[in-house]
């Protein structure tokens, strides 16, 4: 069978109509960035794994170095990087015929690579296989749309829209809003089905130039995969309109932040939803997930909000929790449980940014679930009414939230320690980075009255 013969149908397709110029060998690194190789079609057909040094994942997000090599010191050696080609889809925003090819991270002695992402991933995934589960989730993207930035120093403003305004907020739901940006959707729209990926929906969302994209629910590995991908695509659409997409958990002031939230399920051997007793009840492993969920989120905030900027999303009544409450079809609660069908009966992580790498949150989330479920960890109380009337108990920023996942030696037990020990390191070398800029609220309010 020839390499082409395993690609996925869109790929196939796509092929068909182009002929092959280039391959994007590409691998996520802690971020969640693209980083690879660009290769000539007629040297990918002879490779079967190409070369990248483990340091692309001690990278902080400005390209700094986190001291994370370990007792060898920072020799910078290969990981041999091998395709999965079930991955392979086309990058429809290249003028040439245009291949991207995600790859998995081994050592020279074929062991995975403990801190790539993906791994990380799939190792969390493995324990639920052991345990004869299959979990599925299904993530929801934010996003904002917004005037082209070239000047750091320069406030993020809206977009203009189809009407020649620029885009106004607290317009949720609205159809009108989304005609706004309809060419950039329409991009998005035909971005997504040249490459294989099936959207549920596209939403106004209340911020400003916010929409939402939702994905069919599936494969943890798969979905975020799409989430990698999604992610470019999305902004290879924005720039073809002269606007940029944003990722950024809190890019404008006085609007809502940015989330990825995620919905979980649990399936048995038999493909059954265990969340759903024989006569269609909630069963105690639904309600230790949730359990799971409140006690070991805390321990992996610094995952789902990886940034100094995450913490601004988490604002009283600013669409976004405050603390992790449960509460059923209740979107002020942390953990929430929509309204579905028994068989469809799922919990939803409402904690996590978007700026947050798809792999390694994805595994958190799920690590908290197994934890609770294996610990037969039970939820407190559900919550009814409004949990802005609540109190906090989310890291109010990323040195404590830091703190926290380092002691979390369970969580490390479940996502692999080598990836613990990485992360915590390469994210500490990223605060100390930014405490090195003196922002324009200190100079403002600072520089003469103290």
């Amino acid at each position: 069978m020839s390499w082409i013969d395993a690609l996925p149908n869109a790929a196939k397709t796509y092929l068909e109509a182009n002929r092959l110029d280039e391959v994007e060998c590409v691998i996520g690194d802690l971020p969640g960035i693209a980083r690879g190789k660009a290769v000539p079609a007629a040297k990918w057909e002879k490779q079967q794994f190409f070369h990248l040094p483990e340091s692309i994942f001690f990278q902080t997000i400005t390209g700094d170095w986190g001291e994370a090599a370990g007792p060898a010191g920072f020799t910078e050696p290969d990981m041999i990087l091998r395709p999965d080609m079930s991955t392979a889809t086309a990058a429809p925003w290249t003028e040439d015929g245009t291949l991207q090819v995600i790859h998995d991270a081994y050592r020279t002695n074929g062991d995975p690579i403990g801190f790539s992402p993906r791994n990380v991933l799939k190792h969390v995934v493995a324990k639920y296989a052991e345990q004869g589960w299959t979990p599925v989730v299904a993530p929801e993207m934010e996003f904002f749309l917004v005037a082209r930035n070239t000047d750091p120093a320069k406030k993020i403003e809206p977009m203009v829209g189809r009407t020649g305004r620029p885009v106004a907020g607290r317009q949720a739901y609205s159809m009108s809003a989304v005609d706004d940006f309809g060419p950039v959707i329409d991009d998005i729209y035909e971005f997504a089905e040249i490459q294989g990926f099936e959207i549920d929906g596209i939403t106004q969302e209340g911020g400003a130039g916010q929409l939402e994209i939702n994905l069919l629910h599936g494969d943890p590995v798969k979905l975020a995969d799409e989430v990698f991908y999604f992610k470019r695509l999305i902004k290879e659409a924005a720039l073809k309109h002269d606007c940029f997409a944003t990722f950024m958990a809190k890019p404008i002031e006085g609007e809502p932040g940015s989330a990825m939230h995620i919905h979980h399920s649990v399936l048995d051997s038999q493909g059954r939803n265990i969340f759903t007793g024989a006569d269609d009840s909630e069963t105690p492993a639904f309600m230790n997930f949730i359990g799971g969920l409140q006690k070991n989120l805390p321990n992996v905030v610094a995952i789902m909000a990886p940034y100094v900027n995450s913490y601004r999303r988490y604002v009283r009544d600013h669409a976004a929790p405050i603390n992790l409450e449960w509460g059923r079809d209740n979107r002020t609660t942390g953990i929430r449980v929509p309204l579905s069908n028994p068989a469809a009966r799922r919990v939803e992580n409402r904690l996590a940014g978007m700026d947050c790498n798809p792999y390694l949150c994805i595994a958190a989330s799920l690590a908290c679930g197994y934890l609770g479920m294996m610990n037969g960890t039970k939820p407190d109380e559900i919550y009814r009414g409004d949990a802005y009337d609540g109190e906090d108990d989310i890291p109010q920023g990323l040195y404590a939230a830091l703190d926290l996942f380092d002691e979390a030696t369970d969580i490390h037990d479940i996502m692999g320690p080598d990836f613990a020990r990485v992360y915590s390191i390469v994210k500490r070398a990223e605060y100390n980075e930014f405490l090195q800029v003196i922002s324009p609220w200190e100079r403002e309010h600072l520089l003469l009255n103290v």
